[in-house]
């Protein structure tokens, strides 16, 4: 039997926030436990909350940047459960009224071993909530501790409708949310630290079956090669567990990095199950025309949108044009780059090339402090283009500008010796002597040999050490030998 995969996602996306949704606590992370959280952290008895208008804002942007409704009106409910890090009892939370409803996010999808294409997924909502606290286990032998640093922190829950259909288009959502909240602002995304966390909702049905299978949530996926290896393995125990006769409980369960496993961990509760009410201490959220317009005209361009421009007005390939906006630190390099110079393909090429590639083996070290400016690769690719430097003599100079051998491209091109034949006078002589003494290649490439050229190429390279304009050469030589 063939099997279709059915997956959506639920993303807690940690806010910006100087202080928490409900508190004048600030949020940090990483200090010690239980010193940033205050009486309303606590629940202590006659505490209120009040709500962080910044967070409101933010929630906002992104409600705009996928064209989703923003609520003029939504309503706080108390989500009802007990765990030893929920001081309340219960998490404040939207239910039947969330901030923003609907919307759409267009992302690149680069299964292995085939073609990379595009995918529009629709979203559900998305909805403002506090997160819990942590607990910690083995600190002290025997004994487990709550840290309420992280109670309160604001968070934007965000769900897609259940239309991904495998572990890479999961993934390749995933990417481009945890960009887009980036690249706005209103995340940090610190995947590490918690600011960014997925629930991939998992089941499987006969292909061609309109009806749903039972799902399992896999809970708190950190990181995205983690999503991909909980999906897989999620979506292969279900399909063993129905063809062997079995039946999929639905369930919530964790995901083991250690062993590529995902593990029961409770019964799934339904929505009935946390008994939501509005919260009483909390007046309904109403946002203004007026606040919105706002927020509207202070956001920047967006990831669709600079795509769209890189395509329609450098010429770039869709594929190019999506590499290059899936962070904003990328794009604000190559964008700084394109504005200085007029072969946008040959800059997108050294970007997603040579300086990507810099970045990733240099530890501490983003595009935003690349040791290589936009203005010094600018000047290495005029050097390129004018054809004083080949394309492995570029490399070279840019590996000496990376390692702080110097910042003057020119003068680091003298220094090294690097700097191309493309006088045509000296090229004629040496063209010359090479045909001379390899009249038997010359013969061949004449009688249709084309490999035979190459050689002649290659005996020109060698006698000017490689520093010939190896197109120019080339020219050169079918010129010569055609007559």
């Amino acid at each position: 039997m063939q099997w279709e995969v059915v997956i959506g996602l639920e993303t807690h996306v940690q806010l910006s926030t100087k202080s928490k949704i409900f508190s004048s606590s600030p949020c940090h992370f990483g200090d010690e436990p239980n010193v940033h959280a205050n009486y309303v952290d606590l629940a202590l008895p006659g505490a209120l909350p009040v709500l962080n208008h910044e967070a409101v804002t933010k929630a906002i942007q992104f409600g705009l940047a996928i064209n989703a409704n923003v609520a003029k009106r939504s309503v706080f409910d108390r989500k009802n459960y007990f765990y030893p890090d929920l001081p309340k009892g219960y998490q404040i939370s939207q239910f039947e009224l969330p901030v923003v409803a609907g919307g759409e996010l267009t992302f690149a999808v680069t299964p292995k071993n085939q073609e990379p294409y595009f995918k529009t997924i629709h979203l559900t909502r998305a909805h403002l909530e506090e997160d819990a606290g942590k607990s910690v286990h083995g600190i002290v032998a025997g004994h487990s501790g709550i840290d309420l640093n992280r109670a309160g922190t604001p968070l934007l829950e965000i769900v897609t409708e259940p239309e991904l259909r495998s572990s890479d288009e999961a993934v390749g959502y995933a990417r481009a949310l945890h960009a887009l909240v980036v690249w706005l602002g209103i995340s940090e995304g610190n995947m590490q630290e918690g600011n960014f966390r997925c629930d991939a909702n998992v089941s499987v049905r006969p292909l061609g079956q309109k009806e749903f299978g039972t799902r399992c949530e896999i809970k708190n996926l950190n990181s995205f090669r983690f999503l991909q290896e909980a999906i897989d393995f999620e979506v292969q125990r279900q399909i063993a567990l129905i063809e062997d006769g079995g039946e999929v409980i639905q369930a919530t369960r964790l995901f083991d990095p250690d062993s590529g496993e995902t593990r029961l961990m409770r019964t799934k509760e339904d929505s009935m199950d946390y008994r939501y009410f509005p919260d009483p201490d909390l007046l309904p959220l109403e946002i203004s025309d007026e606040w919105i317009d706002r927020v509207r005209g202070q956001m920047p361009e967006l990831p669709e949108q600079m795509r769209r421009r890189l395509v329609e007005g450098y010429g770039l390939s869709e594929y190019d044009a999506s590499i290059l906006t899936a962070s904003r630190d990328i794009a604000r390099y190559y964008d700084a780059l394109a504005q200085m110079t007029s072969d946008k393909k040959l800059a997108a090429n050294w970007v997603m090339g040579e300086v990507s590639a810099a970045v990733k083996q240099t530890e501490g070290i983003t595009f935003e402090n690349a040791k290589v400016s936009p203005s010094a690769l600018c000047g290495l690719l005029q050097r390129i283009k004018d054809g004083t430097l080949s394309g492995k003599g570029a490399k070279t100079v840019f590996a000496a500008l990376w390692s702080g051998e110097g910042d003057d491209v020119d003068a680091l091109i003298e220094a090294k010796g690097l700097k191309q034949i493309s006088d045509a006078s000296a090229l004629a002589v040496v063209i010359e002597e090479v045909l001379a003494k390899n009249q038997k290649s010359v013969g061949e490439f004449l009688s249709g040999k084309e490999k035979a050229l190459n050689a002649l190429v290659g005996q020109c390279m060698k006698a000017t050490k490689g520093k010939a304009n190896p197109s120019q050469l080339k020219e050169m030589l079918i010129q010569k030998i055609k007559g």
